[in-house]
């Protein structure tokens, strides 16, 4: 029987300010456009997932790639992951400085490395080894970016942002990926959820595919990704099984986030317990954008 295909975005989970409502909902659909191409022309959940990403990173209203958080001294530090789950195989890449898509180089791990996860100039080494190329740090900091570190925000108000997608294709198989530049004012150095396999993003074509975003050091000690697919295994529909996971979530570890998840059936489900976390979803008939609503601050 044929399986239709499903894409599922986030931009990420957190405090959105309503400025950036319409640039938001823009790139959010132009993440499903770029992956629901690939998924028409048959192409695979990876593929999807990944261009859905790459769009992501490349428009600035999205921590990620151009356009993500600094730390507390003022550089961009990125993390990636991308996640088959036909295969289990898992590729990602951590503290990347000058790379404008973390994701591709994620997916160059993948594709081409024994090891999951590379971090610093060595990922980056290893992503121009394999035609990547680079880029100045100072090319991925923007005007909005610098002026939130200047006002010095509090980091939970710029908890989020971080993107993801998970995406079933017309084989069955699912995929997962994330990108991240992390929580404004981070200590250099700082490694969250994002590139972490069961954390932040998981795949599993039993299961199901998951991306997570929100506080980082919560969703690590909870293994917040894995935790969900879990649910998914018992039988658990994917937006019960959302909702759950954001309690516990809250009620465990004191966390703030959100996830979307998507199974082999083509269900779906979103949940947060933050202000705000933008999503969407494409399939085959047609497109839900979850837009940025006015009692937002």
């Amino acid at each position: 029987m044929a399986v239709r295909p499903v894409l599922l975005v986030h931009g990420g989970a957190g405090a959105w300010p309503l400025e950036l409502a319409v640039d938001c909902s823009r790139g959010i659909r132009a993440a499903l456009a770029a992956g629901w191409a690939v998924l028409d022309r048959g192409g695979s959940a990876l593929d999807a997932a990944e261009a859905a990403v790459v769009s992501m990173e490349d428009d600035e209203t999205f921590n990620a790639g151009r356009g993500s958080c600094l730390t507390s001294d003022g550089r961009v530090q990125m993390d990636a992951l991308i996640v088959d789950g036909r295969t289990l195989e898992a590729g990602g890449v951590a503290l990347t400085e000058r790379l404008r898509n973390p994701i591709q180089a994620a997916r160059l791990v993948l594709d081409h490395s024994p090891h999951v996860l590379l971090a610093g100039p060595e990922a980056e080494a290893f992503a121009v080894a394999h035609g990547q190329p680079l880029c100045s740090n100072e090319e991925l900091i923007t005007d909005r970016r610098r002026d939130t570190s200047a006002a010095s925000r509090p980091l939970p108000a710029d908890i989020g942002d971080t993107v993801g997608a998970v995406a079933l294709d017309a084989a069955g198989n699912l995929a997962a990926a994330t990108s991240t530049g992390g929580v404004a004012g981070k200590a250099p150095g700082r490694i969250g959820d994002s590139p972490l396999p069961g954390a932040g993003c998981a795949a599993d074509n039993p299961a199901g595919a998951v991306s997570a975003t929100g506080s980082g050091e919560h969703i690590m000690r909870l293994s917040l990704g894995a935790w969900a697919l879990d649910r998914l295994r018992a039988g658990v529909p994917p937006q019960r099984a959302a909702e759950l996971a954001i309690s516990y979530l809250e009620r465990r570890a004191g966390g703030s986030g959100g996830l979307i998840l998507l199974d082999g059936e083509g269900r779906y489900g979103a949940a947060r317990n933050t202000a705000a976390m933008p999503w969407g979803v494409r399939t085959s008939a047609g497109e839900l954008v979850q837009e940025l609503k006015g009692e937002l601050a």
